[in-house]
């Protein structure tokens, strides 16, 4: 296809959105014939094809996706054939097809307003795609790419972000013309039959400026909050509204697009491509409840290449807190490392990454980039069914209520304030939380501060609040609701120490809790903790797990408080500084040894009927980093098996083991998941020495697990014949040869 001049381009485009329309009144008719908008039920209404959905495909081209390709290269995507794609997606057991129909260059379908991808020649791949599906009643969704610079973006300056200083950045503006022009975009993929959108990436950029200053952006700005934009990241009472003033422009672009596509066929569903979990922080413009249910179902994504080999179930547990009314899609992908990188997984790796998010209650897309003329790689789709049959052979298993004994706290206004734009400050304990109870086989789950009750806090024995240092009066409040209650609260760092726009406070708003005065936040974070024998026995823990009378790094933020209800618990140490440390000639990176105690370690406060152990150091924050001791970790797990010495489940396996605990009430069974990440010693990377990515997995691994329950069981069975079981009383042995097992047992 030969690239059109903007103004032919603008001009066809809405000639051709005025025929698009025209179509429209035929839509119920043709989405009731398409394939997979739902499936038939008892009583003849039509369920959402993602209701029961469990494992499914998405494929797209590659070749287009950094935008601006050459749009006369006749050999892309000239094999990017929809039959073929639907093919080999039902040979592989997939329950649904999202295809690739739009990005920031091309369409790849025919259409009135898109330039056509330049090898399709007179194939329209979508209409391909849905006749072929209706054949095995498999439902189409499309992927429209919303959010990407391309031939399209340069086609419509108009529609442009713009910086402080008025330049372009590449970006399309959610308060400009774009809104009507996506309006018309999905209008006319509608007229196929398709199932639904799916729309990627309802983002504003992930970095800087962070934000549009065009004339649209500062016009409506201007009247929301009656003053002018902030010239810039300002982190002041102007820049708290401009915050808000983008929270509320993705917010409205996603309802907005959503309602149109179900004024026009209300059987279509929507999803968009969600942004709100970490490592996203404020620069995507979502946070993390705000922006989750503005579609029919929340997806996210995963990856070991952006979001580490543990945070596969976080993803899945975070979107599922931020949405708990609503089923969770995550994608996945075939590739090494990265959507387009043209290589396939190992089956045990793929494997492992599908079962997790399963075992976490999500179902999975598993994405797969064709080659650049759009051909398709037979030995990728023979691992991809291999996987699907293992995972639909045990869709029993999957879906049922979690058990999780400690919600992880997390607070977006911290990662707004206090982080901004160094959102690991925030992160780094968050996730420490949460590797700490992963490796220690805690069942958890995830707390959000945007939709937290007393209700959802009480599912929780036990809640950790991981360094927010920016708790409201009203969350505390709410926190000391829950432990008055029965509650048991772990409250670490620097948590409640900072106020809302992250100024430093002279007193902690979760004083109250604590049972402590601040008395200063030490301004090193290669902090030390120490503790006696007395003070071990009391944690729960022995000297094999932690030695009496040694100090050990807990390197992290950390505060000197002194007791007014709470005991005090071990010793908090600074560390020495040098001369030439305390002169300004010699930094502080590496950690040093530790010097005097400056206070108390742990704080116990009785509160009401519950309990609060409050960490001065920062155990979690240490578990996340690049100075991390075992100790730390164990600290941790101590202070919530403390609170909560008689949990309903309690498992011991390798820290290479994910466990995750579901429960079937109607059956009474509980249900453990062990899922063995088993991946071999690493070399030295090529680039950016020492940051390792994991090798692939590629056999299954070995070990051995524990589940304790309360009382025995009526009785425990293994879901693999090959694994070794035995029960004596409540206590369930197991010895296991795979990736993946499932321990059932009756109560």
């Amino acid at each position: 296809m030969h690239k059109l001049p903007r103004n032919a381009l603008r001009g066809r485009a809405w000639k051709g959105a005025l025929g698009a329309m025209a179509l429209l009144a035929f839509l119920p008719a043709c989405a009731g014939a398409a394939p997979g908008t739902g499936t038939g039920s008892a009583n003849g209404t039509r369920e959402p094809w993602f209701t029961r959905a469990l494992v499914g495909m998405e494929i797209g081209p590659t070749g287009a996706q950094f935008g601006h390709s050459d749009p006369k290269d006749a050999r892309y995507c000239a094999d990017f054939d929809g039959r073929e794609l639907v093919r080999r997606a039902v040979a592989a057991r997939s329950e649904y097809l999202v295809v690739w129909v739009r990005d920031g260059d091309y369409a790849y379908h025919d259409s009135k307003l898109l330039p056509k991808a330049p090898g399709l020649g007179p194939r329209d791949p979508l209409r391909e795609a849905v006749d072929e599906a209706r054949r095995h009643t498999l439902p189409i969704i499309a992927y429209c790419v919303m959010q990407q610079g391309g031939h399209y973006l340069k086609a419509h300056p108009e529609w442009e972000m713009r910086g402080p200083d008025g330049q372009p950045i590449g970006r399309f503006c959610l308060n400009s013309g774009y809104l009507e022009a996506m309006k018309q975009i999905v209008a006319e993929e509608l007229t196929y039959g398709i199932a639904g959108f799916h729309i990627d990436m309802l983002d504003q950029g992930f970095g800087p400026p962070y934000g549009c200053w065009c004339p649209a952006c500062r016009t409506q700005f201007e009247r929301e909050f009656g003053h002018p934009m902030p010239a810039g990241a300002t982190w002041d009472a102007a820049w708290d509204d401009m915050l808000e003033f983008r929270y509320r422009s993705s917010e409205r672009f996603e309802k907005a697009l959503a309602a149109h596509i179900r004024a026009l066929d209300p059987a279509a569903t929507v999803d968009f491509n969600y942004h709100g979990n970490p490592p996203f922080s404020f620069e995507v413009g979502q946070r993390p409840v705000q922006h989750a249910g503005n579609g029919d179902f929340i997806t996210g994504e995963t990856g070991v290449w952006g979001f580490s080999a543990l945070t596969v179930g976080l993803n899945a547990e975070f979107y599922r807190a931020a949405v708990p009314h609503q089923r969770v899609q995550v994608a996945m992908q075939r590739g090494v490392r990265m959507y387009h990188d043209q290589t396939t997984r190992p089956l045990n790796d793929m494997r492992w990454e599908l079962i997790t998010l399963l075992a976490h209650g999500a179902f999975a897309t598993m994405v797969d980039k064709t080659a650049f003329d759009g051909r398709l790689d037979p030995v990728a789709y023979e691992r991809i069914g291999a996987a699907f049959e293992e995972a639909r052979a045990k869709r029993a298993h999957f879906g049922h209520p979690a058990v999780a004994e400690v919600g992880l706290y997390f607070s977006s206004r911290t990662r707004d304030w206090l982080a901004r734009d160094r959102p690991n400050d925030y992160f780094q304990g968050y996730l420490g939380a949460h590797k700490a109870l992963a490796y220690e086989h805690i069942p958890w789950g995830v707390v959000l501060d945007e939709n937290a009750t007393a209700a959802s806090l009480r599912r929780f024995p036990v809640i950790i609040v991981p360094n927010a240092g920016i708790v409201s009066a009203a969350e505390a409040e709410r926190l000391r609701q829950y432990v008055e209650e029965g509650g048991r609260l772990v409250v670490t760092g620097l948590s409640g120490c900072f106020g809302r726009r992250g100024e430093p406070l002279q007193a902690s708003t979760l004083e109250a809790l604590i049972g402590a005065r601040l008395v200063r936040k030490l301004g090193t974070v290669d902090n030390w903790a120490r503790f006696s024998s007395a003070d071990l026995r009391g944690l729960g823990l022995s000297e094999n797990s932690l030695r009496a009378d040694w100090p050990f790094l807990v390197k992290g933020p950390a505060a000197v408080f002194a007791p007014t209800t709470a005991s005090p618990i071990g010793d908090l140490m600074a560390p020495y500084r040098t001369t030439r440390q305390t002169q300004g000639m010699e930094g502080a990176e590496w950690p040093m040894s530790a010097d005097a105690t400056v206070g108390p370690a742990i704080l116990s406060n009785a509160l009401g009927r519950g309990q609060v152990l409050s960490f001065a150091c920062s155990p979690d924050f240490a578990v996340a980093g690049e100075h991390a001791v075992v100790e730390a970790r164990k600290l941790l797990a101590a202070a919530v098996r403390r609170l909560n010495p008689r949990p309903r489940v309690r498992i011991t396996a390798p820290a290479n083991v994910e466990a995750i605990v579901t429960d079937d009430p109607v059956k009474r069974t509980i249900r453990v998941h062990l899922i063995g990440y088993d991946s071999p010693p690493q070399t030295m990377p090529t680039r950016e020495r020492p940051y390792v990515l994991p090798a692939l997995v590629e056999d299954a691994p070995m070990f051995r697990a524990v589940v304790e329950l309360q009382s025995p069981p009526r009785s425990a069975k293994a879901l693999n014949p090959s694994t070794d079981l035995k029960q004596v009383g409540a206590r369930t042995e197991v010895t296991v040869s795979d990736i993946h097992e499932v321990i059932l047992l009756r109560y």
